[in-house]
């Protein structure tokens, strides 16, 4: 088997843990790199959100199965699209690491007045300026060594704890941020692997890694940011967990958490929902922040903003 993957660091640590869990399986007896260079990869002088953000990171990978060149495609689940592309399907979702975001190098309460904080989200520098008004903020794009090597510039950087933790990175200073202070990303610290619609012995050997519950946190999540009509580049998050109903909540075990904000962080909505079917837990999550809480004027000065 063939798997398309970038070249960060990272995106090889995950690659090769999809293939050790792959090997694993005793369905699969081995599992080589296809090394691909994305749009997001090449243009690290500009903003994600400036980029479009459609598939900054994923397309040229989707691109690599869809063209025969290789079998799967693996992915942090976090920069995809809301939508699959025709001729792909999202076979399998592994076990889902740690969702939160991370301040690096200072805690939030430690942050002196006017400090500069260097992150590359709109989703995260909406929600510090939402915490924090005063914060300042700079752009911060690359390769996790990349970042780190520029940290010393700032009082703190936003990094994922599942790139830290499944890296083993030794930092001195590390805040795991609650997802009630920062709502994570979409998927964020959840793997996607994707391949050929019509490559039925593929599908086969990725569903035997699927987590079922990690599959329907994220259904979830991405069915939120599909109503939204988005990508990874918007102000927006969404945090889903499973509940085992011993609280005697008979609404569904799928609880989703969804935020969307201004690009200034001025205005922050949050809006939550439980049910069971994870495609309309998370639609109805955005729904209710599109028409009720005055989402709808937030995502077009976002979208305004960018194309200005």
């Amino acid at each position: 088997m063939l798997a398309a993957t970038r070249r960060s660091p990272l995106a090889l640590w995950q690659t090769r843990h999809v293939a050790s869990l792959l090997v694993a399986t005793g369905l699969v007896e081995s599992v080589d790199e296809l090394l691909v260079s994305t749009t997001g990869d090449r243009r690290t002088d500009t903003p994600i959100h400036a980029m479009g953000g459609k598939g900054v990171f994923s397309k040229e990978v989707q691109q690599a199965v869809l063209d025969g060149r290789a079998d799967i495609a693996v992915h942090s689940a976090k920069d995809l699209t809301s939508s699959t592309p025709d001729g792909l399907i999202l076979a399998a979702v592994p076990p889902r690491g740690d969702a939160r975001d991370a301040l690096v190098g200072s805690s939030l309460q430690d942050l002196r007045e006017g400090a500069r904080i260097a992150t590359g989200s709109v989703r995260r520098r909406a929600q510090l300026a939402w915490h924090r008004p005063d914060l300042v903020f700079s752009e911060l794009r690359g390769n996790i060594a990349t970042r780190l090597h520029k940290a010393e510039q700032f009082d703190a950087i936003v990094m994922a704890m599942a790139a830290i933790q499944r890296l083993e990175l030794d930092i001195e200073v590390v805040e795991p941020l609650d997802p009630e202070v920062m709502v994570p990303q979409v998927a964020q610290g959840a793997l996607a692997i994707e391949c050929r619609a019509d490559d039925e012995d593929t599908i086969v050997a990725l569903r035997a890694i699927e987590d079922p519950g990690a599959r329907l946190v994220v259904d979830a999540e991405r069915a939120f940011l599909a109503e939204l009509g988005g990508d990874c580049t918007l102000p927006a998050g969404a945090f889903a967990v499973l509940n085992d109903g011993s609280d005697g909540d008979s609404d569904g075990n799928i609880e989703l958490a969804g935020m969307l904000a201004s690009l200034d962080g001025q205005t922050l909505v949050r809006r939550q929902r439980r049910g069971s079917d994870p495609d309309e837990v998370g639609r109805s999550v955005a729904r209710d922040l599109l028409d009720d809480a005055g989402g709808r004027a937030l995502l077009a000065d976002f979208r305004s903003a960018n194309r200005g």
